[in-house]
């Protein structure tokens, strides 16, 4: 057979709430829809229902803004308590123009707004990133694993932008279970050539590969991807930070 993989969307899930067992509402809502996950699938999860699950929630109403804050968002024509809440998830601040604001979050993470968002949650809130994707993934998976008996990789997957491109893109903020790069660099083409510069994202390639079932509106927020050979590692998602000194667009 030609090569290939399949990507299943798992649907059924309830709302996500402070303290929920994400492994379990997922074997669950899988099983049910008779698509239960399987030793060797990849395992990617919305990070909303991470944050969520992992009470990274906040109330804009309990937020005082600073006066940097507020200097911020007259400038930006923002909610100066939005922008607090994104300085206080915030490295420092890449690129503040035209209404955006670009920061290096305190994973590393380069991205709008420090992945702070207001979709999907009560009004006058916002969810944070999770506080450590990679052990967010790792927790997932030994819980998968528990209750599945199933050994699974695991991408907890978060929608950026991109500086060169128009739309969004799903990409792995965190993961377990597999290597996130993989890299040709010195092997050869057909023609005889040897390989400079290939390394690919496979981990974001990856996430991206799981949107498209999972969506925005469906309420879809995992998704399985079966039938490929993941090349093994337990770097986490480090390995998808660039060196800043190799960083052309910092």
């Amino acid at each position: 057979m030609p090569p290939r993989y399949e990507v299943i969307g798992i649907a059924g899930l309830p709302e996500v709430r402070p303290g929920d067992d994400v492994a379990r509402l997922v074997v669950e809502a899988a099983r049910a829809q008779a698509t239960p996950l399987a030793s060797g699938d990849l395992l990617v999860v919305g990070q909303k229902i991470v944050s969520k699950a992992e009470g990274r929630l906040l109330r804009l109403a309990d937020v005082t803004p600073s006066p940097v804050a507020a200097a911020m968002a007259a400038g930006l024509g923002r909610d100066p308590r939005l922008v607090e809440v994104i300085l206080r998830e915030s490295r420092r601040v890449v690129r503040m123009d035209q209404g955006v604001l670009i920061t290096e979050t305190h994973h590393g993470w380069v991205c709008a707004n420090a992945g702070v968002d207001q979709s999907n949650v009560d009004l006058d809130c916002v969810a944070l990133l999770p506080e450590d994707p990679d052990r967010s993934a790792r927790a997932l998976r030994d819980d998968v694993r528990a209750l599945a008996g199933a050994d699974v990789a695991v991408i907890v997957a978060d929608t950026f932008g991109r500086p060169w491109r128009e739309g969004l893109t799903n990409v792995a903020i965190g993961l377990a279970g597999f290597a996130p790069i993989r890299s040709y660099l010195g092997e050869r083409d057909p023609a005889g050539r040897p390989l400079q510069a290939t390394i690919l994202a496979l981990a974001d390639e990856l996430a991206a590969a799981a949107e498209p079932v999972m969506g925005k509106l469906d309420r879809i927020p995992a998704a399985i991807i079966r039938g490929l050979t993941l090349p093994p590692g337990d770097e986490g998602s480090k390995p998808l930070l660039r060196d800043p000194a190799r960083d052309l667009f910092r």
